[in-house]
């Protein structure tokens, strides 16, 4: 029952990380509008000035329409075959619940008085795509996204004969949904009253939780890594009313980061909302791994200082610039777990500093997503060169940890195996990948022909191509549901490029940090599934 419900966890924490994937570019792109027309450098009503306003009211609708990505990309994600069709149906579920809360709040009588989204802020109702609906905020799309999924893997075979046969597969899927929505529709007035109570009660709790709180929640972040389900735990306080909820400009925002985002140009608010204590899980990315690189180098045996620092370097840069900290963690994970105990221990400690030092930053990726988002922001509403001092401060105390606890423990860190070849445990196989993700190099023959041979070894690795079920991808992982986990060649896998391997029951995580996208696609046209 456990490990059914963990894998439960796994499928959806996999599918939720999809339409994720694609936020931290357009928070980017916002954050550069926010500069284009920001009054302190560019004249308002000018070319620049323009250009800023008409881009920032292309992309900020993606932030406030984060249910509808949600329950596209949860449909799709675990949806097993013609993933496709599956969010098509989603899309036209999501419009059938509009129209039908909308109008059974207006049969039902508990329909409240406003016509926008800010005249109905707080009541339990919004204005969504035009519709007057019970406000669920992302929670709608993450219900319909499962629901669609459910129905679709159970009935999109079942076909018919005669003059039925034209309503068989999706649209018999989508015939289904029909009563599903309904229901969904009409209980959800009656019934997310008192749950959105309950997410209140939640916000509140956070809240009034203050520093121990933020600890607990940077703890978690880093601590469930290997497990992937760290998703399950920053996802909701930046994109849900958990994290914070706001009217900005007349548009209902939800979520810790959409708000950020939202205010970094309004010159109203002095300082950014508390909220921001939830987007500072980025300073371990930042600065935290620089510590870690900089123990197992000073650690290491010194014949293997030089290989070590070829294959450091490259990781710990893609950890700083990108946010991509698998391939250094990776290395320590699993050879000395206490060590990564202290790390999410300390990582916890240092977002609370910065939460108790009023810092208001986003900082949820690397180096790169800090500036552009922030910098436009000021010093004033964020306390950024703050953030950046404890940051500091953070590399010198993981350092001295680090390297008091391998040497007191004698830990088999990069470095310091008992063998006295040159080669280091996980970061050798990954380098070579890194450095060669980190450049812009032009492809060729031969390398369209490696990476062919790639693709088969990798689903050799895996079992073959009759065990792999799904095939999906977060930011650094190749995530792969298989018939039978025994079948799983680890080492062939790190021979691929892999960090490492997280075996979850039939839930596998391969780590390949930024090759991830170029990985899942040759494995996907390998195993012809491309669509």
């Amino acid at each position: 029952m456990k490990d059914k419900i963990l894998n439960s966890m796994q499928k959806f924490a996999k599918a939720m990380i999809g339409p994720v994937l694609f936020l931290p570019i357009v928070g980017m792109l916002i954050a550069l509008t926010a500069v284009f027309t920001n009054t302190t450098f560019v004249k308002e009503g000018g070319a620049i000035w323009v250009t800023g306003k008409f881009f920032n009211g292309m992309l900020s609708p993606i932030m406030g329409n984060l249910s509808i990505l949600f329950c596209v990309g949860i449909a799709m994600g675990m949806s097993k075959k013609k993933k496709a069709e599956a969010a098509f149906i989603s899309i036209m579920s999501y419009i059938l619940f509009l129209g039908a809360n909308s109008k059974w709040l207006e049969l039902s009588g508990k329909i409240i008085k406003g016509d926008t989204a800010s005249a109905l802020y707080g009541t339990g109702q919004t204005i969504q795509l035009g519709f007057h609906v019970t406000d669920m905020g992302v929670f709608l799309g993450m219900i319909l996204g499962v629901l669609v999924a459910i129905v679709h893997n159970k009935y999109i075979d079942k076909e018919f004969s005669g003059a039925m046969a034209p309503y068989g597969n999706s649209k018999f899927v989508f015939v289904i949904m029909i009563p599903v929505v309904a229901i969904l529709s009409i209980g959800t007035t009656y019934v997310w009253p008192t749950i959105a109570a309950g997410i209140t009660a939640l916000t509140g709790f956070m809240s009034s939780a203050g520093a121990a709180g933020v600890f607990v929640y940077g703890f978690l972040n880093r601590f469930l890594v290997p497990t992937g389900l760290h998703h399950l735990i920053w996802s909701p306080f930046l994109y849900s009313a958990v994290g914070d909820q706001m009217i900005i400009n007349g548009q209902n925002v939800i979520g810790a980061k959409p708000v950020f985002l939202a205010l970094l140009n309004d010159s109203t608010i002095s300082i950014m909302p508390d909220s921001a204590r939830f987007l500072t899980y980025g300073l371990v990315k930042t600065f935290g791994v620089i510590g870690v690189a900089l123990a197992f180098y000073f650690t290491a045996k010194k014949a293997k200082r030089s290989n070590l620092k070829a294959q450091l370097i490259p990781s710990t840069l893609t950890a700083v610039i990108a946010g991509i900290t698998e391939p250094l963690e990776f290395t320590f994970i699993f050879a000395a777990p206490l060590l990564w105990f202290v790390y999410s221990v300390i990582d916890g400690l240092f977002q609370m500093f910065v939460y108790l030092l009023n810092v208001r930053v986003c900082a949820t990726n690397g180096i790169l997503d800090f500036l552009v988002i922030n910098l436009p922001a000021g010093i004033g509403k964020t306390h950024w060169p703050v953030y950046i001092l404890v940051g500091l401060v953070e590399i010198v105390v993981i350092f001295l940890v680090f390297k008091f606890m391998i040497e007191k423990m004698n830990l088999r860190t990069p470095g310091r195996e008992e063998n006295d070849a040159d080669a280091v445990i996980d970061l050798n196989e990954n380098a070579a990948k890194v450095k060669q993700d980190m450049k812009s190099a032009n492809k060729n023959n031969s390398k369209a022909n490696n990476d062919d041979e790639k693709a088969l070894t990798i689903i050799k690795a895996l079992g073959g191509k009759a065990n792999i079920v799904t095939v999906e991808n977060c930011f650094s992982r190749l995530r792969v549901d298989v018939v039978d986990n025994s079948l799983i060649d680890e080492e062939a896998l790190k021979g691929t490029g892999a960090a490492g391997v997280v075996k979850k029951g039939n839930n596998i995580q391969v780590v390949y940090g930024l090759s991830i996208n170029k990985i899942r696609t040759i494995v996907d046209e390998a195993l012809d599934r491309v669509e």
